[in-house]
């Protein structure tokens, strides 16, 4: 019974499909060239911008700030006054 029948044909969809998927990754490719093209066009742009540019002028370190010495007190350490909660 089950044999007996033909099994209908489903190629179109299979052609279909890869030609799909195929679109879909030639598409993906071109947007990958179309970006690296514009990236070594910026990479151009950028280093003719470095090289007419001036070499800066070496930066002052800034001062180093040394905070006072505390005197030394022989007083012992008081534990923190208890407060009072309010209810």
């Amino acid at each position: 019974m089950f044999f007996d029948e033909i099994a209908p044909d489903t190629s179109i969809y299979m052609v279909a499909g890869y030609t799909i998927f195929f679109l879909i990754v030639l598409v993906y490719v071109a947007s990958l060239l179309i970006r690296k093209r514009n990236l070594e066009q910026d990479l151009m742009t950028l280093e003719s911008l470095q090289e007419e540019r001036p070499a800066p002028a070496p930066a002052k370190p800034a001062p180093i700030r040394r905070k006072p010495a505390r005197a030394k007190t022989t007083k012992a350490k008081q534990p923190p006054r208890k407060v009072p909660r309010k209810r």
